[in-house]
Parts: structure tokens; C-alpha cells; sequence
């Protein structure tokens, strides 16, 4: 770390720390308007800022308002995030700067007795998942999401096979491996900048978090169905449902964004596909939905949600989200959920999932669905798991944990229309 660098990453922070914007929108921004900044550079600022954001209840217990005082939040990220010692800064630091570092570290013991402390989780949220955890728990859950995560990648059916993928990267000394659950999945261990490798760029892999993986295979689509992704997004799990049909069949990814479908276009191009019909939609309740009103082989709700199950990659989340955020959220997968059922044919699949961990988004929320529609069952997730090859059994509900399986936080439920 320079003292440019730590420059550069206090006015990162003063963006960053008032939680108005995602993390990485800010950090993008501030990157285009320093284009002179070097690979170096800009993996030190990101690094740094990041750790911020893991230790920001350490940092925010000794720093008042942190965003209005980001230098001194970058040096303590560096410290608590990055393990540097005090006295490798002290060509950086004046008299006040070393004293507040000395007492930051002075404190670790009491940082280490509080939950919030200890776990790097902001009150509202220990409010919100106590009563369905335990302390214990919840300190694992902080503890395992503090750590970054991995690369995950997904070996596109269409073009290649994961051995010889997988053989491939560990050729060119990458530290990968074959992913645990998912039979297409490969894990990067090192950071590494994939947009521009042949393998990418050709449409053998695609970045997917092996949970995401997974809901494919539990949508279990087969050639020539009609099936539809009712909130598509950039469409990552589109596309691993597109080569599971092998292109056979027809997808509609339906999003309420424009831009996140034009994203879209040029990934189904370069995987091969052409069965995917993106469109973007006004509502769940767009009446252009209704011409497929029970003709749905299987329906994808990969429903808008918290996001607390990936703060691995966004830990700022925690921090944009409230119990009132989440109040909204519940009305509207509620919703979106009642509108993708009609689409369903009879002996159809439902499948809704969330990348959260709280009760009130998942379980809670498919108990109602079918309290509501008893025309639908649920069905095994761990059965249909096990005849796809798969070893995992988290019971009806698939339900990853980062601390377990080392995935994003991850919930699914799959439902059957009854003949």
C-alpha cells in the first residue's frame, strides 16, 4: 500500500461507507474516472475497501461515522482486514492516526465479547435471524460470510466436458478443482481475471456460484419443454437450463429490466443457444404473461430477495438492507409467486428460490404459497438431487449454507401442480 493508494481508497470509502449505492457500482465509478490507475493499483484500493466493509461493526464501534472519516477506515482496514502491522504504516501515519490505531488494537478482546463484534453483523440483522438461530449459529453464519469467496464456474454442456475443462486450467497452473455437488462445476481457488480466457470467451465456462448450479438441475428440464424464467436477471441460470435441453425447446426469461436482458443476449450467443426468448416485462402481473397461462413444462422463480445469503461478494448488503426492505420483499415474492404459478401446466414443476437465509423469505414463504394453492405439492429436493448423481440431502427444501457447503446461502422449493 502507497500513500497514493491510500489516498485513492479513502475516497473510495467516503462513497462506499454511506451504503447509497452497491459497493461495487461505486467502486466501478471511481475506477472510469481514474483510467491512469494500474492493475496494482486498483487491486490494492478494491482489496482494502472491501476489507472495510468486512470489519465495518469493529471499525464503526471505534470510529464515529466512518464515511465522514474514510482515511482513518482505510488504515483500519488494512490493520483488521489485511494484518498489517502498525509499524508498517508509520511512514503514513501522524501522531493521531497511530494513536487511534494503537487503541483499535488494544480493543480486540472486547470486540471478540460482543455478537455483533464478533460476527460482523449489524443489529438489525442479529434482530431479524435470532429467533430462528442460535448466538452460536449466527457467529458461525458471520464468520463464514466475512471470507471472500471463490470463483465458481459452470462447464457449458454444449461445448465441452468438465474433465478435460478442468484438466485444461490445471494445465495452465490454476488452482482449480472439480466442484463438490455440482456435476458441471469447477472451483477457482485464486483470483483470477477469466474475461478475456479462450475458454470464456467461446462459451465453454460461465461464472456461476455452484448453488445456482444446483436449482438448474432441480428445475429438471428436459428437450423440447416450454419452460419459463419468470425474474431471468442477466440470465446465468437461463443458460444452464438452456444446455440441460440441449437447445431443444423453448425458454422464456422474463425480467422487469431492460438493460439486465440485454446483458443477456450476448452470453446466450456465445454459449451456443438459441431457445432462449428474453422479454422484459412491466410486472409479474403484465398481461403478455397470460398467453402462457398453463402451458409451462416447469416455471423458474428465482424470486428478488435480500441477497444475505451472498454477502461473501457484497458484504455492503447487510448494511443496505433493513427489516423494512425485507418487509417489501415478502410482499413481493408473494406476489410473483402467485403469478408464475398460473403459468404452470398440470404435472408441471414450480421451483422458488431465493439467495437468502432468512425463514420469512423462504420456508415461510412456500408454507403460505401452498397453504394458498393446494393444487400444488412439494416435492423431495434431496431425491431429485440423488437421481440426478448428486450427494446432497438438506431435506424437502434444498438449503445451502456457506459455513456447510461452502456455496452462497441458498434456499429452493420445488412444487408440483397435481394432475
Amino acid at each position: 500500500m502507497t500513500p497514493a493508494q491510500l489516498e485513492h481508497t479513502a475516497a473510495v470509502l467516503a462513497g462506499m461507507l454511506t451504503f447509497k449505492q452497491p459497493a461495487d457500482a461505486v467502486l466501478s465509478a471511481y475506477f472510469r474516472d481514474h483510467k491512469k490507475l494500474g492493475r496494482q493499483d486498483r487491486h490494492e484500493i478494491a482489496e482494502t475497501a472491501f476489507a472495510a466493509l468486512r470489519h465495518y461493526q469493529k471499525i464503526s464501534a471505534a470510529l464515529s461515522r466512518p464515511h465522514t472519516q474514510p482515511r482513518k477506515a482505510a488504515l483500519a482496514a488494512l490493520v483488521l482486514g489485511r494484518g498489517m502491522n502498525i509499524s508498517q504504516l508509520a511512514d503514513f501515519l501522524n501522531e493521531e492516526e497511530s494513536e487511534f490505531l494503537g487503541r483499535l488494537k488494544s480493543r480486540k478482546n472486547e470486540f471478540s465479547d460482543g455478537l455483533n463484534t464478533a460476527a460482523e453483523l449489524p443489529e438489525w440483522l442479529i434482530g431479524q435471524m435470532r429467533p430462528h438461530y442460535g448466538d452460536e449459529a449466527l457467529l458461525v453464519f458471520g464468520r463464514s460470510v466475512n471470507r471472500p469467496a471463490p470463483l465458481d464456474l459452470r462447464v457449458n454442456t454444449l461445448k465441452g466436458r468438465r474433465d478435460k475443462v478442468l484438466a485444461a486450467l490445471q494445465q495452465e497452473g490454476l488452482n482449480a478443482e472439480a466442484a463438490p455437488y455440482s456435476p458441471w462445476g469447477i472451483r477457482l481457488h485464486d483470483k483470477t481475471a477469466l474475461n478475456k480466457h479462450p475458454l470464456f470467451l467461446d462459451g465453454t465456462l460461465e461464472v456461476q456460484d455452484e448453488g445456482s448450479q444446483l436449482l438448474a438441475l432441480l428445475v429438471g428440464a428436459k428437450r423440447g419443454e416450454i419452460v419459463v424464467d419468470f425474474c431471468a436477471g442477466a440470465g446465468g441460470k437461463t443458460l444452464a437450463v438452456g444446455a440441460m435441453m440441449a437447445n431443444k425447446g423453448r425458454i422464456y426469461a422474463f425480467d422487469i429490466a431492460e438493460k439486465r436482458l440485454a446483458n443477456l443476449k450476448p452470453r446466450m450467443v456465445r454459449a451456443g443457444l438459441t431457445n432462449i426468448h428474453p422479454e422484459r416485462i412491466g410486472s409479474e402481473t403484465d398481461p403478455r404473461i397470460g398467453r402462457l397461462n398453463g402451458k409451462a413444462d416447469r416455471v423458474l422463480v428465482d424470486a428478488p430477495c435480500s441477497g444475505l445469503g451472498t454477502l461473501r461478494r457484497n458484504p455492503d448488503l447487510k448494511y443496505r438492507q433493513s427489516p423494512e426492505t425485507v418487509a417489501k420483499l415478502l410482499a413481493q415474492q408473494h406476489s410473483i409467486l402467485d403469478a408464475a404459478a398460473a403459468l404452470v401446466k398440470e404435472q408441471g414443476r414450480l421451483v422458488y428460490a431465493t439467495c437468502s437465509i432468512l425463514p420469512e423469505e423462504n420456508e415461510r414463504q412456500v408454507e403460505r404459497f401452498l397453504a394458498e394453492h393446494p393444487e400444488f405439492e412439494p416435492v423431495d429436493c434431496a431425491a431429485l438431487l440423488a437421481a440426478a448423481k448428486v450427494d446432497l440431502d438438506t431435506g424437502v427444501y434444498l438449503r445451502l449454507d456457506t459455513a456447510a457447503h461452502q456455496t452462497d446461502g441458498f434456499f429452493a422449493a420445488v412444487m408440483q401442480r397435481k394432475g
